[in-house]
């Protein structure tokens, strides 16, 4: 299998990227065994050319990435804007939203968050009762809009006020073999 890994952390000096960077370097150590894993630092730099071909050589992609004003990063959302090339990963077509050309690639968000996890799916709480997933929504119609299939995403919750790496961790390593390798730990 062909791996794609990108890490779209945006450096501020509130906010280092430690988190992301290790989930990123740990999910590489994860798929690195089970086929070929191309990878991309999004603030390091890239080359539109070869991140489009990553793509499509790729079987799953996974975006590692903070939370970041209920989306991702600025940086991230302008790689997305420049690599995202109509003609390489989306047409147009008769249907809206159906001209997309990455079929049959899955993908997986990781995402770290500060807000606790309680206050998802509480109908009280700040997201009015709205789900993880359904906070990503946006994110996932961008995939959706070049005929990329989701998996589950993984989420590190409460990570300034009670980071609990070692969880986030395992939590990751199961995540990601039940979901994106199909064979689930014990």
């Amino acid at each position: 299998m062909k791996f794609f890994v990108l890490n779209g952390h945006k450096y501020y000096p509130f906010a280092t990227g430690r988190l992301n960077s290790t989930l990123f370097d740990r999910t590489v150590e994860i798929l690195a065994p089970h086929g070929e894993v191309a990878t991309t630092i999004v603030e390091g730099g890239y080359n539109v050319e070869e991140e489009i071909q990553k793509f499509k050589r790729s079987d799953f992609i996974i975006f590692q990435t903070p939370m970041n004003w209920f989306s991702v990063p600025w940086i991230f959302k302008k790689y997305i804007d420049e690599v995202y090339r109509h003609g390489e990963f989306y047409t147009g077509s008769e249907q809206y939203g159906r001209g997309g050309l990455l079929n049959g690639k899955r993908y997986m968000f990781s995402v770290t968050c500060n807000s606790p996890e309680a206050a998802f799916n509480d109908a009280d709480s700040f997201f009015n009762g709205a789900g993880c997933e359904e906070v990503l929504w946006p994110l996932h119609l961008t995939q959706k809009f070049c005929a990329m299939e989701p998996v589950r995403s993984y989420f590190c919750f409460d990570v300034v006020h009670n980071p609990d790496i070692q969880r986030y961790l395992k939590g990751l390593e199961n995540h990601i073999h039940t979901y994106v390798l199909n064979d689930r730990l014990a």
